[in-house]
């Protein structure tokens, strides 16, 4: 399902941590965010996070927040807070050629369903950023911004976001005409000119329209 338990509510005013405590409050634990890095960028993996914050003080992650309203130095912080102190977490890379041949959407479906099934421990409720996700096993709802507003998402992007940033900058080492460890492989007008003098490199996807231009399978 995609709703809150019956007589469930969540005031606006609630804050980060006001949705798994309505959960909580139900009976309803333990509660898993999931969210992903890298789904609109035309080079480099697809990456989805999974976390589970315990509950109490102890779930309360400082400086957490949507990583892609972070810095750099931040993200970093509240990853090693995250890994510290979730009950839980996983994390979980796709190739560009799987997000290929699977295509963007259906890559990221199945990236944040692998997410879900690694955590060591089974969420008995889960928070999606954006949309539902089926076939997870257990039910769960999908959030509106869900990385700005629910803390277990926020925690989860922060995963999938850093993991991601570090992949792109080992990638810019081995492919250093895309200074790839500047737009981690998204459509930036630096990136795109490089696209245009260099063609695209084996870590670049080609069912994005830009790339197959710059290869010149698309006029």
């Amino acid at each position: 399902m995609s709703v809150l338990p019956r007589g469930a509510t969540v005031r606006r005013d609630a804050g980060l941590y006001g949705y798994e405590r309505a959960l909580r409050r139900y009976g309803i634990a333990p509660i898993a965010g999931v969210d992903e890095a890298g789904r609109g960028a035309c080079a480099g993996p697809l990456v989805a996070g999974a976390a589970i914050l315990p509950e109490g003080r102890a779930g309360i992650v400082p400086g957490l927040a949507d990583s892609k309203l972070l810095t750099e130095k931040a993200r970093e912080r509240c990853y090693q807070q995250v890994v510290r102190r979730a009950v839980a977490w996983s994390v979980v890379v796709v190739s560009q050629e799987e997000c290929d041949r699977l295509g963007m959407h259906v890559a990221n479906v199945e990236a944040l369903r692998r997410a879900v099934a690694l955590l060591d421990l089974p969420p008995a409720y889960v928070l999606t950023d954006g949309f539902p996700v089926d076939g997870l096993g257990v039910p769960g709802l999908a959030v509106w911004k869900g990385d700005r507003v629910a803390a277990c998402i926020s925690a989860a992007s922060v995963l999938a976001k850093v993991t991601r940033d570090r992949i792109m900058t080992d990638l810019d080492r081995e492919w250093p005409a895309y200074d790839f460890k500047t737009h981690k492989g998204y459509i930036t007008d630096v990136h795109a000119a490089a696209l245009l003098e260099h063609g695209p490199s084996p870590v670049h996807r080609m069912r994005f329209v830009n790339v197959r231009r710059a290869a010149g399978l698309e006029s």
